[in-house]
């Protein structure tokens, strides 16, 4: 466990610790492992430049993970274990459960902001004062991967949906906008990609319906294993990828081909944006020329070097309050070379504004899929 918040290491120089609350053990243990990767390569990165400057001080910052395997309540145990034992004036949480559960007590003393690395709209709706969601919403790809499909393949929709809260709300979502759009909604064949091994099962009994496109989405690689087993089984269709699993994440698990026809998040190797390049050599410098790094290792770091410029404007590092009010100035006024996308700002409710591509694979290609920013 990192040191504390605001420990004189010598030299004038203090060290603040940053929280970290998710999965690091069991189904989602990579995915807690990629959003834990951009927090502390944002913090190495500003370490290495001498940390921030905070009231004239020089002050470092350490991460300090725990494992809560993606139990809500666990979730809300290691928030509060940080804040009181650590004073971290920031907790990172990568899943909707644990941040629904932190934010209940987050705003109270002693206060601290939520990195919130979730795209359900439950978080802000909750109108807690003092939350950062990192990506958008998952709405925001509902009309444009409904459209791709129906225009690309037909309107019968098969769903193999994960589980867990998330998916829940994200099938339900999409499957209203999929029938208002005149699409047939086949039937639901949930499972818990969490814990489940062998989905050839679930995926005979979806296909048995004979749909047109497949609805799918959890963890990357249960994700990649549902994909694999319906192109095993025939299926020539397209699929809908909710933003969960990560394409390159799946292609080093099943070959591109079966990826074909498929919608979902694009991969930062291929996104248009010029810093998303600029990004991508960075990460490949520290983890390997060979890695890709996932959207949540990029938007975690975006966020982490927000939330230190905010420190930096607010003069403190403890104010949890007045952190979070500097937090759109910080977003806004960040040079390019420290963003690894465009982020725009952030908004009254405490969301990360940036614009916002999605890919169709095509012809082995991920073509860029431009989306409606909703707020």
């Amino acid at each position: 466990m990192a040191a504390g918040c605001a420990q004189d290491t010598g030299g004038g120089s203090e060290t603040v610790t940053i929280g970290f609350t998710g999965p690091l053990s069991g189904g989602a243990a990579l995915y807690g492992r990629n959003v834990l990767d951009g927090l502390e390569m944002a913090i190495g990165d500003i370490n290495d430049a001498g940390g921030i400057t905070v009231a004239g001080k020089q002050v470092k910052l350490a991460a300090a993970p725990l494992d809560d395997r993606y139990f809500p309540n666990e979730s809300a145990t290691n928030a509060k274990r940080l804040v009181h034992q650590y004073n971290a004036p920031i907790v990172f949480c990568p899943h909707s459960g644990g941040i629904l559960a932190i934010q209940g007590f987050n705003a109270s003393s002693p206060p601290f902001i939520v990195g919130a690395y979730s795209s359900e709209p439950q978080i802000l709706e909750s109108g807690n004062p003092l939350t950062l969601m990192i990506p958008p919403k998952y709405i925001i790809y509902f009309d444009t991967f409904a459209d791709t499909m129906i225009e690309r393949h037909g309107k019968r929709l098969g769903r193999i949906p994960g589980a867990h809260a998330y998916a829940k709300e994200w099938t339900k979502g999409f499957s209203e906008v999929w029938k208002n759009k005149g699409g047939e909604l086949l039937t639901n064949n949930e499972i818990d990609y969490n814990t489940t091994t062998d989905f050839s099962s679930v995926v005979s009994k979806a296909l048995s319906e004979k749909p047109d496109v497949l609805f799918v989405g959890g963890p990357s690689q249960a994700t990649a294993l549902v994909i694999k087993a319906a192109r095993e089984q025939g299926f020539k269709g397209g699929f809908v990828v909710m933003d969960q699993a990560k394409f390159e994440e799946m292609k080093t698990l099943v070959p591109m081909e079966m990826l074909e026809n498929s919608v979902g998040v694009m991969p930062m190797v291929h996104h248009p944006d010029f810093r998303a390049a600029k990004f991508v050599e960075r990460y490949r410098q520290k983890k390997g020329t060979d890695r890709e790094p996932p959207r949540e290792v990029s938007l975690t770091y975006g966020a982490m070097r927000i939330l230190a410029r905010a420190m930096e404007l607010a003069g403190t590092t403890t104010d949890a309050k007045a952190i979070h009010a500097k937090a759109d100035e910080a977003a806004a006024t960040l040079p390019d070379e420290l963003k690894p996308s465009e982020l725009l700002g952030v908004d009254a409710k405490g969301h990360l504004k940036q614009v916002t591509v999605a890919a169709h694979v095509v012809g082995g290609k991920f073509v860029p899929l431009r989306l409606e920013q909703i707020d």
